[in-house]
């Protein structure tokens, strides 16, 4: 049986190219407060997240954001030092501890300190499903963690059930689990995106859940040599199931258009893949379109090629440029 794949790289800096794929997407005000936070003002950063509010999906998109910054751990210490018993200070620094641990040079007590961080702004904050999403990616993102993934998913959702990011981490666990498989339309993850889909609310973008199953499915095949990387070599993509999957959730898309959902540029570039992959360039360009220069690192790297080439490549296929 051959072993699973790792977790796939977080958001950030493509290996070979050096472009950046930005974790703000098109959040204007985070990232005004960001370039702040980066100089060391965090003032910008808690008007910010003053703001945000109870919206759980738009605040751990900012607060994982923030937390991105090389000196976010710093910053976020001293806004606690200054106000201890602010909630928002204690949540970016659990997330900015996370985000520290899970980088490749971390040290070996980074994990510990990172739990200890979150659980914290856990107690400070026990409505907010953050800290437990934080804990979960550092759970998922650790070959030495201690696989609590599944009491951490139902930590975030009890508190949000449809939490957008907790649902991707999820996924992309589960389509780990028996490669050996193959192409099962049977296989756990897709039962477990069916039944987020369908829980959700009408308007919610866990609409696009099945396909983010598959296409994380497909990474795993690829990783695992059981699958050729090339979509159109591949009957991945063009099963009844596939073609069912595509057309339910490109239909949501048309009708719905969530624009105001923070991660909706994450759902774009899964639909605009799967479309491409699926060999239907008109519908892909229009996804491109609402993408914009918003590209996200997942999936265009699913294949194991550079994913910014990836993405620019795809980008002119569906728009029939050269």
């Amino acid at each position: 049986m051959p072993p699973p794949p790792p977790p796939p790289p977080p958001p950030g800096r493509s290996r070979r190219s050096g472009h950046v794929f930005d974790p703000a997407l098109d959040d204007d005000e985070l990232i005004a407060a960001r370039g702040w936070f980066a100089r060391g003002r965090w003032s910008e950063a808690r008007t910010l997240l003053v703001g945000t509010g109870r919206d759980w999906d738009r605040r751990a998109h900012r607060l994982l954001a923030l937390a991105e910054i090389a000196s976010a751990v710093d910053w976020a210490g001293d806004w606690l030092l200054v106000e201890p018993e602010s909630a928002d200070a204690a949540v970016l620094l659990g997330c900015a501890r996370v985000v520290r641990a899970l980088r490749p040079k971390a040290r070996a007590h980074d994990a510990a300190r990172a739990r200890e961080a979150c659980l914290a702004a856990a107690r400070l904050a026990p409505d907010d499903p953050t800290p437990w999403l934080a804990l979960l990616l550092l759970d998922r993102g650790r070959a030495d963690g201690a696989n609590e993934t599944g009491r951490l998913f139902e930590e975030v959702r009890s508190r949000h059930p449809d939490h957008h990011h907790a649902h991707h981490v999820m996924t992309a666990l589960l389509a780990e689990s028996s490669p050996e498989s193959g192409h099962d339309p049977l296989h756990e993850v897709y039962d477990f995106a069916a039944w987020a889909a369908e829980l959700a609310p009408a308007d919610s973008p866990l609409a696009v859940l099945p396909v983010v199953a598959h296409a994380e499915r497909h990474r795993v095949l690829v990783a695992a040599g059981i699958e050729p990387a090339d979509p159109a070599a591949s009957a991945h993509w063009s099963g009844r199931r596939a073609r069912q999957v595509m057309k339910a959730a490109f239909d949501w898309w048309l009708e719905w258009e969530r624009d105001d959902h923070p991660r909706h540029r994450i759902d774009l570039n899964f639909l605009a893949h799967a479309k491409v992959c699926e060999g239907r360039p008109a519908e892909a360009a229009a996804l491109f379109h609402r993408i914009g220069d918003h590209a996200t690192a997942a999936p265009w790297s699913y294949s194991g090629g550079e994913p910014h080439a990836a993405f620019t490549a795809a980008r002119a296929y569906a728009l029939g440029t050269p």
